[in-house]
């Protein structure tokens, strides 16, 4: 269902910035599964250029039982900007559900007016796809903006208006990258990665899809591709996971 967003995706990535491949670990890349009513797959892919530090997105297809596409970019530490994330998530068809977002690093004003209030045009185009639904795993006022878009939705609007937003979304980001002018000052390059790292453990602590992997491809491969792929700066919590 999501295959289109993902080329639109990989399309604009290559066609606007210079990437270069950054290393998967070993058996993280691909991974496949014959555990549910259909096979399924993950597919990944991680890239860095001067702009980004870290640019990752994976899709699983299991068919019609699951289709899904999540992506977050981290800019370089020289760059205050938010995180660009981006989840589908489909199940069965009947189940969909849709979240984008500018994610902030941080929550003062002053971060906030700068950086997240261009959202609010292009997130008022998109009324159907601003829900305020509960947030079950995060806490809606940490890494997360007033402007996001999370909604269920139906698999008609993700081909139409879903798809229009996700690229609306995509192209604004892009505009704020160009604009954006690199910090030189060591202090807030560390404040900056500082605030890179707690977004991964604090997401690692809380993200659902960590039991999905589970049960697509056991355990021991769900916590490797989250702590060592998707939030690699949480690694160092991983041990104390494992000594429990």
């Amino acid at each position: 269902m999501y295959k289109p967003f993902l080329e639109y995706l990989e399309q604009s990535l290559f066609q606007k910035f210079d990437l270069q491949s950054r290393l998967i670990p070993v058996g993280l890349e691909s991974q496949v599964s014959d555990r549910g009513k259909n096979p399924a797959t993950v597919q990944s892919w991680c890239y860095q250029c001067p702009e980004f530090r870290k640019i990752r997105y994976t899709y699983i297809d299991a068919g019609t039982s699951a289709q899904i596409l999540n992506c977050v970019i981290y800019p370089k530490y020289q760059s205050e900007l938010p995180l660009l994330g981006i989840d589908f998530l489909s199940f069965g068809q009947v189940k969909n559900l849709v979240v984008m977002d500018f994610q902030p690093l941080f929550q003062d004003d002053a971060y906030l007016q700068k950086y997240i209030h261009p959202l609010k045009a292009l997130h008022d185009n998109y009324p159907d796809l601003a829900q305020n639904l509960e947030m079950k795993f995060y806490d809606a006022n940490q890494y997360f903006s007033k402007y996001l878009l999370f909604a269920k939705t139906d698999p008609e609007t993700i081909k139409t208006q879903v798809f229009d937003a996700f690229k609306d979304y995509l192209s604004l980001y892009w505009q704020i990258v160009d604009q954006s002018v690199p910090l030189t000052d060591p202090l807030d390059m560390e404040r900056i990665a500082k605030a890179q790292k707690d977004y991964d453990r604090y997401s690692a602590e809380r993200d659902p899809a960590s039991g999905l992997f589970s049960s697509y491809f056991g355990r021991e491969w769900a916590e490797r591709f989250l702590y060592d792929f998707l939030f690699e700066d949480a690694r160092p919590l991983a041990a104390g996971v494992a000594l429990r």
